[in-house]
């Protein structure tokens, strides 16, 4: 639960102060919009884990809110806890027919809420509805968005994985090695909403993998830019002397070090146009294969 990240929307200043001081102590990570359209801008930038959501905002409500991040394939799968003066039973059934997880009304409970967006995170992990380190969809939720595209056409998939990832790990830590992690997803998500189309999907399938599913026309320029870009990027997360020397010395278990190259992504790319499936398992082998072949070929 810890560094888990909160968007706050609250247009009341001292509401919203309140609640970031009071989340960002229990170790959140958290953010605040004002406007309703403040949040979806910022939910675009970096996915938080949960949304505590006022219905009373001075632009859009968040009812629309709600219904906007409802129908975007990179949002829909995040938590929302509706926050408002309203008590009529209508209002809290209209917002949990748009697909909030929660409802609590002002004036409340600080203690209560707390709960309430631990327990909505708590159960979106359960679920594997998401990673909890990228806030990324992962498990049920890929295998239904597989399901879905295998009877579609003019789609294209990217299967991700960061190389040298272990070596990082080994030498600089776990703590280290989510923020890297993280930084994948957004850098991930930066050139998707660059290059791809706002019903693009992303998602952590686990450890240093991610998935991208795109249009056929878009996949190439997204796989090539993202490796580029995180070949170049990746390397803020080294130290100096690392950077200087252009390699890591990862500690053997028998003794003595041996070098290990920086980290790079090898992205594997499958499209119906120039596969078949029969069933979702072979999209998934398919797209392993073609990633396990780009990282064997040696870069220009």
């Amino acid at each position: 639960m810890a560094n888990a990240r909160l968007l706050v929307v609250e247009d009341d200043v001292d509401i919203a102060n309140m609640l970031k001081i009071y989340f960002s102590g229990l170790q959140f990570d958290v953010d605040v919009a004002n406007r309703g359209r403040d949040a979806l801008e910022k939910t675009k930038q970096v996915l938080p884990h949960l949304i505590v959501l006022d219905i009373m905002l001075p632009d859009i409500d968040g009812y629309e809110v709600c219904r906007n991040l409802r129908t975007n394939t990179r949002t829909s799968h995040i938590p929302v806890i509706f926050l408002t003066q309203k008590d009529e039973r209508s209002d809290k059934l209209q917002g949990l027919e748009l697909g909030a997880d929660d409802y609590i009304t002002k004036p409340f409970d600080i203690e209560e809420l707390k709960l309430r967006v631990q327990g909505a995170i708590r159960r979106a992990e359960r679920e594997s509805l998401t990673d909890p380190r990228s806030g990324l969809p992962a498990g049920r939720l890929i295998e239904e968005q597989l399901r879905k595209i295998i009877r579609e056409k003019n789609w294209a998939l990217l299967d991700l994985r960061v190389n040298n990832f272990e070596a990082f790990k080994d030498v600089y830590g776990f703590v280290a090695g989510d923020d890297v992690l993280r930084f994948a997803a957004m850098l991930i998500g930066e050139v998707v909403d660059e290059l791809g189309t706002p019903s693009d999907f992303i998602g952590h399938a686990g450890g240093d993998n991610f998935i991208v599913i795109t249009t056929a026309e878009a996949a190439q320029n997204i796989k090539q830019k993202v490796k580029i870009r995180f070949s170049e990027e990746v390397q803020s997360h080294y130290n100096f002397i690392d950077r200087q020397q252009g390699f890591i010395q990862v500690p053997k278990a028998e003794g003595g070090v041996e070098k290990a190259n920086f980290m790079t992504l090898s992205a594997g790319l499958i499209s119906p146009e120039s596969h078949g499936f029969a069933d979702i398992r072979e999209i998934t082998e398919l797209a392993a294969e073609a990633r396990r072949q780009d990282a064997a070929t040696p870069t220009a």
